[in-house]
């Protein structure tokens, strides 16, 4: 059986990259499988949720964190569940 884990993406993202470009740090708790999987889960959201290209982010570091030092509730609760119940 495949361990899904929670892994912490750092980094910069480039908001406003046309008229006045500022970079923006960011930290997204996300849980994949693998670490490269965490980064590609990160990319795709931040390009959804504020129209970014990949170019236009950076990151920066991939952490493994346990259960307790998640801070996303989101996190949280999905990794706390047992089964899904219909």
């Amino acid at each position: 059986m495949v361990s899904v884990k929670i892994y912490r993406v750092r980094g910069e993202m480039l908001l406003s990259h046309d008229r006045l470009p500022t970079w923006r740090k960011f930290a997204i708790e996300v849980r994949a499988v693998k670490p490269e999987h965490a980064v590609e889960k990160v990319l795709s959201e931040l390009g959804s949720r504020h129209k970014l290209r990949r170019k236009h982010i950076r990151i920066t570091a991939v952490e493994e964190i346990s259960l307790e030092e998640a801070t996303s509730r989101y996190v949280r609760l999905v990794a706390q569940l047992k089964g899904w119940k219909y």
